[in-house]
């Protein structure tokens, strides 16, 4: 029985078709998913729905029609905790992924300069070669 291997091909490819380097961990792959989902508009709306839930549940519900304790009173410090928490095991992650994009980036810049000093070379040559024909 053969076992999965637990990373997967960069999708960054250089000119050449090849993959520009090697494979993402399942770790690199979490924290650049968390970086795609937290950075989008469905999860800032998402989560402003969930704090005006919360805060209507222990404020309107709770209170006023008496169907028990609210577990968060007014000031919410349970949930500024919750938002705290989510904030301190983001940011970490999310600047993983920034710095994986950096060295993507670098790589890929690498490839460019590669193929732009490549490209400079054999126009060269081919200036060379026109300016030899036109002299005979």
């Amino acid at each position: 029985m053969k076992k999965k291997s637990v990373k997967k091909e960069v999708i960054i490819r250089n000119s050449e078709n090849r993959p520009i380097f090697g494979s993402r961990t399942i770790g690199q792959r979490a924290s650049d998913g968390l970086t795609k989902a937290a950075g989008s508009w469905a999860f800032i709306i998402s989560f402003l729905i969930f704090i005006a839930l919360w805060m209507f549940v222990n404020i309107r519900l709770l209170i006023q029609y008496n169907l028990g304790n609210p577990w968060d009173p007014y000031p919410f410090i349970l949930l500024n905790l919750v938002l705290s928490c989510l904030a301190a095991i983001q940011a970490p992650i999310i600047l993983m992924s920034q710095n994986r994009q950096t060295q993507r980036d670098r790589i890929k810049a690498e490839s460019d300069y590669k193929i732009n000093k490549k490209a400079e070379k054999e126009i060269q040559e081919i200036k060379s070669l026109l300016m030899r024909r036109h002299r005979k």
